[in-house]
């Protein structure tokens, strides 16, 4: 299988997403292999392979160096020691609560932390998780679940909160973990879900 590697040290996004993306369409199989010096580029050429529908892996070789390896056709990517496989699916988990289920409160906190906790330690991933209504306040200033939530959007996930939710509860300036978005798109990514989890 043909295997090309990308030297994207020192470029300054989107450059390392262009890059890779244009190695990607040049090519019908094979895997591409790129290097950078930055969270952010790493995070944005995980979410290209990851919106792409790719099987990818991410090596952190250092604080200044990362290596993500991307699969385009029918490879294989094995899990070695210390790296993460990820291989995306067309599954998106919905968050409308801070709280998991009905009942007790205090237990439904537990459940959600537990949950997301969860996400986290299983493979595949899922391609995108949405927070509304209350379940903004988890990607919000005070939630105790956003290092897990982090570790999910590090490694591909896509994490949206509701603008309109954000701004009903105060925290649109408060905002942690993910991105701000309206109800079009949250539609539009439920829409073309293959797959929907509703938590709440």
């Amino acid at each position: 299988m043909k295997k090309i590697e990308i030297d994207a040290r020192g470029q300054a996004c989107p450059k390392p997403v262009i890059m890779t993306k244009k190695e990607l369409d040049n090519i019908k199989e094979g895997i591409v292999v790129t290097i950078v010096d930055n969270e952010v580029a790493k995070n944005n050429v995980s979410k290209l392979a990851n919106s792409l529908g790719y099987e990818y892996k991410v090596d952190d070789v250092s604080e200044n160096e990362f290596v993500i390896t991307i699969v385009k056709g029918e490879g294989e990517l094995k899990e070695e020691e210390n790296t993460e496989v990820v291989k995306s699916k067309d599954r998106v988990v919905v968050f409308s609560s801070n709280t998991m289920g009905k009942g007790s409160e205090e237990l439904g906190k537990i459940l959600i932390k537990s949950f997301i906790y969860t996400l986290t330690e299983v493979t595949p991933y899922p391609s995108t998780l949405i927070f509304y209504n209350s379940g903004v306040f988890l990607t919000s200033e005070g939630s105790n679940v956003l290092e897990d939530l982090s570790k999910l959007e590090n490694n591909g996930v896509e994490i949206i909160s509701c603008g309109t939710c954000l701004d009903y509860y105060n925290l649109k300036d408060k905002l942690k973990v993910g991105q701000i978005s309206n109800m079009y798109t949250i539609y539009e990514k439920m829409r073309n879900a293959g797959n929907i989890i509703n938590i709440g």
